[in-house]
């Protein structure tokens, strides 16, 4: 019926328009179909007046189980006019059904069955494989936009009847496709209830091993109860000792103790008579550790302002030190360039030794070649005259030569002129 059911409510949602109200039949239907197979094998309990069975504590369990149902639920708690745990579970049904979280927050429930045993029989819908399978058909719902209103409506009174005519058709109007979808519906359901039987059988085999393990554990246990038995009657027989030797023993510590009384109250009178000595000596005694405090107080007051002027020195001291290594380590660098100047003025007087050996040399070389300069200079002034002296000679044989050139031409000149005439 739950499977009639939401295919139903799905298939005319579909044609007649995705957006839902409360006053379509097929919704009516789904909801009461959904009340009824929450409400089987729901656990029967006893209230104040009277037995009853309501749905609401599993639902109400939901919460815990899915943080995002709690908004759900407190809005169930909070709407006014509901009076009855199935009107708020009505409410939270529709609820979770505009939502689209139904699948989703039954899924949550029957998954923790451990937690649902305590609402549901074992053979319950929700204890059983169908109601996970109802939770898979539930998922389809999600196409179908509901918008119902729940504040105002009177779910308390409300009847739960399944109508069944809405899913009885005639065999007239059942045409070959829908034979054909009922062939393949029971295919499945043959293939699913193959499928089912390997999986028992597989299970079966699993619980014969188990069970052939826990016969093993079970002989040994009974050997174990066993050796258990006879540790426990030992034990008994040695409890037994003990507890005639705890009497012997509870006997002479009461003979004892009736001695050490009867010492102990004369112990006590000689304690009173020797207080009064005491009481004296203890005031003494503490007038004397008055005074030896009191000079403890001064020596320690003394002792402070000595450490603490020894402190002061050791600080002095410590920063005297530090100024000392300063001052060493610039001693130390200024010896430090002082052989650095040293070395450079060692340096530079031999560089200047070396510069005035080769100044005296250079300067005999000078003197040598002004020597050479003023014999060659002398050697010039000869030269000049001497020069001088033959260009005179040059010139005197040149004007001779000219002269006699001249008349020479003269003389050609007039003896062509004679032969001429």
């Amino acid at each position: 019926m739950a499977k009639l059911s939401i295919k139903g409510l799905i298939e005319s949602a579909l044609s007649f328009g995705r957006t839902l109200d409360s006053d379509y039949p097929p919704l009516q239907q789904f909801f009461v179909v959904m009340e009824h197979c929450l409400k089987h094998g729901l656990k029967v309990r006893k209230s104040f007046l009277s037995y009853n069975k309501t749905i609401w504590g599993p639902l109400e369990l939901v919460e815990k189980l899915y943080p995002e149902a709690e908004e759900i639920a407190a809005s169930v708690r909070d709407l006014p006019g509901l009076k009855t745990p199935l009107g708020r579970a009505r409410a939270w049904l529709r609820l979770a059904l505009m939502q689209k979280k139904m699948a989703d927050y039954l899924r949550c429930l029957i998954i923790q069955r451990d937690l649902l045993s305590e609402f549901y029989e074992y053979h319950a819908l929700m204890m059983e494989e169908e109601g996970a399978v109802i939770v898979g058909l539930l998922v389809g719902l999600n196409v179908i936009d509901a918008n119902l209103c729940v504040k105002g409506e009177d779910l308390d009174s409300q009847v739960g009847v399944i109508d069944f005519s809405m899913y009885l058709k005639n065999e007239d109007d059942i045409g070959s496709k829908e034979r054909n979808v009922q062939i393949a519906a029971i295919l499945d359901q043959k293939n699913y209830v193959e499928e089912l039987n390997r999986q028992l059988n597989s299970t079966v085999s699993s619980l014969h091993t188990r069970v052939d393990s826990l016969e093993k554990s079970n002989t040994k246990l009974i050997e174990e109860l066993a050796i258990a038995k006879n540790n426990i009657i030992k034990l008994q027989e040695e409890n037994h000792q003990l507890r005639s030797e705890n009497t012997l023993i509870l006997m002479k510590t009461q003979h004892h103790l009736e001695v050490t009384k009867v010492d102990v109250e004369a112990e006590l009178q000689t304690y009173r008579h020797s207080r009064q000595g005491l009481d004296e000596m203890y005031n003494e005694a503490r007038r004397q550790l008055r005074e030896e405090s009191q000079l403890r107080q001064d020596i320690e007051n003394e002792l402070m302002v000595q450490v603490s002027m020894k402190h002061e020195i050791e600080l002095a001291m410590k920063l005297l030190e530090k100024d000392i290594h300063e001052k060493q380590d610039t001693l130390i660098g200024l010896r430090q360039q002082l052989d650095e100047v040293k070395a450079i003025n060692i340096e530079m007087y031999q560089k200047l030794q070396v510069s005035e050996d080769a100044m005296k040399e250079k300067n005999e070389i000078i003197g040598r070649l002004e020597d050479k300069t003023n014999q060659i200079t002398a050697t010039m002034k000869q030269l000049e005259q001497s020069d001088k002296d033959l260009l005179t000679q040059t010139r005197t044989i040149a004007m001779s030569f000219v002269k006699c050139a001249s008349n020479e031409a003269q003389h050609q000149y007039k003896l062509v002129k004679d032969i001429s005439f």
